[in-house]
């Protein structure tokens, strides 16, 4: 289940629940002005699927004007901005189709990738519509990619970083937990299974953020700022299953966005 890619200079998890109205303004941090350029790499979550209000610019990417990096860039004025990130892209995407906005003059990237190349698509999908028996199997084969090939393929896409930005900041976000335990849910996903979906969750992370700090680069996980407002808490940050757009379910709203990844990201750069 794959998604077109385009890499641009302006703007796959998958599926989670609606419904949160904060505002994405308080946020923001102080203006402040970042010396060098800002490139913001990746996959859905760092593009903004979920969080609406998409730019024309690179519309099969599905990039938000509420997504993360274009927040954070508003917020700190960085001498240039390249907004890479698109939606479906895995690390191969990153790597060959996103890096030719990098150079010795980039001060900070940004990045959340890995969950298109552990079949994680394929897991929700299982998980939602195959049963306990097809669920835990789909997970199996994804912590199996996790262990596997996905190690090999972040260590190639960091060293392509740092080799094309020597002197940048590289933060590497993670994922949050995609389910509220003992929540408002009344259908869907048992409590057991959601739990093992958060597990792999927690498992994914800690694959990216063992390559990251070897390569130097700064892990941001985002659990704790999405605690209580993952899918059947009362306030989800995170899209559940929509039949009609199928895409943005189990991604992050614009509360998500703003609320969830923006503070941490400015908390480490």
């Amino acid at each position: 289940m794959r998604h077109p890619r385009i890499a641009a200079g302006a703007c796959s998890f998958l599926l989670a629940a609606a419904c949160a109205f904060a505002d994405p303004a308080t946020a923001q941090v102080a203006p402040r002005t970042v010396t060098g350029g800002y490139v913001a790499l990746g996959d859905s979550y760092s593009s903004g699927v979920g969080a609406g209000d998409y730019l024309a610019s690179g519309r099969e990417c599905k990039r938000s004007s509420r997504a993360f990096p274009v927040l954070w860039a508003e917020a700190h004025a960085p001498a240039s901005f390249a907004f890479a990130a698109c939606n479906g892209a895995g690390t191969t995407d990153v790597l060959t189709e996103q890096l030719g906005h990098l150079s010795p003059r980039t001060s900070l990237v940004t990045l959340t990738v890995g969950g298109s190349d552990t079949g994680f698509v394929r897991v929700i999908a299982s998980c939602a519509l195959g049963g306990t028996g097809g669920c835990r199997s789909a997970l199996s084969h994804a912590r199996d990619a996790m262990d596997g090939s996905l190690s090999g393929n972040l260590d190639r896409l960091y060293t392509a970083i740092r080799n094309r930005a020597p002197a940048a900041r590289v933060v590497v976000l993670g994922y949050p937990h995609l389910y509220h335990l003992q929540g408002a849910c009344a259908l869907g996903l048992p409590d057991g299974e959601r739990a093992t979906l958060n597990d792999a969750v927690d498992h994914l992370n800690a694959v990216i953020a063992r390559r990251a700090t070897a390569h130097g680069f700064t892990f941001a996980d985002v659990t704790a700022a999405f605690a209580g407002h993952e899918i059947c808490s009362s306030r989800p940050w995170l899209r559940g299953v929509d039949v009609l757009a199928i895409t943005e379910s189990y991604h992050p709203t614009a509360p998500g966005q703003s609320l969830g990844y923006l503070p941490v990201l400015s908390r480490v750069s």
